[in-house]
């Protein structure tokens, strides 16, 4: 008996990295899962993958930036799977480089593909985690927010706080629904992060002594269980926080 049996999970970016690491360890607790993302055939081998551990899921083709398209499909996964018990917002396309470097347009997609988002996933989401008294949301964000420098990270930090502070407001004023949101900021050797230490191994060497534990974390082990975690029962008091999952590293306080 897993501890979240009989549940459904929508994940976006669920087709690779963190976020597929996220679709496997709440596969393993045994909740279904709403495997969005981009591309098509990430998502179908993540959904073997799922399906190899014994649970429903199935694939759902979506670029988050068409926020428009999100309520509709929300509504079909819904009405797919018949209840929706876990929104975990993973996707986020955006910029990184110093501000002068960045457009308009850059900058802004960083805040449509992550807040904005979320924000359209948590308000479709939120009549049937209401429904099932026990919702529960987990939005992605990153330790850059806090980081000592933030030259060439100011996009995308500046999106993730916002974020950050959704993740709050929601807490406080869905709590009566039962609902629980919090936020999880993580360092995992995500598809990006492995090419970016191929191309800088002294960086990357450097940024891994930087954590105290050591090592960057595998992103179904060290950041899916611990939202596996955030999602069941042992967490039922848990709500309205930024939860740390990079060894150590970042100072939230």
């Amino acid at each position: 008996m897993g501890k979240l049996d009989g549940k459904v999970a929508v994940i976006s970016g669920a087709g690779q990295g963190v976020g597929r690491g996220i679709a496997l360890a709440l596969a393993s607790e045994g909740a279904s899962v709403a495997v969005l993302g981009r591309t098509e055939a990430k998502l179908a081998a993540t959904c073997e993958l799922l399906r190899g551990r014994g649970v429903k899921a199935e694939p759902f083709v979506l670029d988050v930036l068409d926020t428009e398209r999100i309520p509709a499909l929300v509504e079909q996964i819904a009405e797919r799977f018949g209840r929706i018990d876990i929104l975990v917002n993973n996707a986020y396309t955006g910029c990184y480089g110093p501000l002068l470097s960045l457009s308009d347009e850059q900058f802004r997609k960083g805040f449509d593909s992550g807040p904005f988002a979320a924000f359209a996933f948590m308000k479709a989401a939120h009549p049937y985690l209401k429904e099932n008294d026990g919702g529960v949301i987990v939005n992605l964000v990153t330790s850059a927010m806090v980081r000592w420098d933030l030259s060439t990270y100011g996009a995308y930090a500046a999106a993730k706080s916002a974020l950050r502070s959704l993740t709050r407001a929601a807490a406080n004023e869905w709590g009566r629904d039962g609902i629980r949101v919090n936020a999880v900021a993580p360092h995992a050797v995500s598809p990006a992060y492995a090419r970016w230490q191929d191309a800088h191994p002294e960086e990357a060497a450097a940024f891994r002594a930087s954590i105290p534990l050591g090592y960057v974390g595998d992103c179904e082990q060290d950041i899916g269980r611990a939202v596996a975690m955030l999602c069941g029962p042992d967490a039922r008091y848990l709500t309205g926080a930024t939860v740390p999952l990079d060894g150590g590293q970042a100072n939230f306080g």
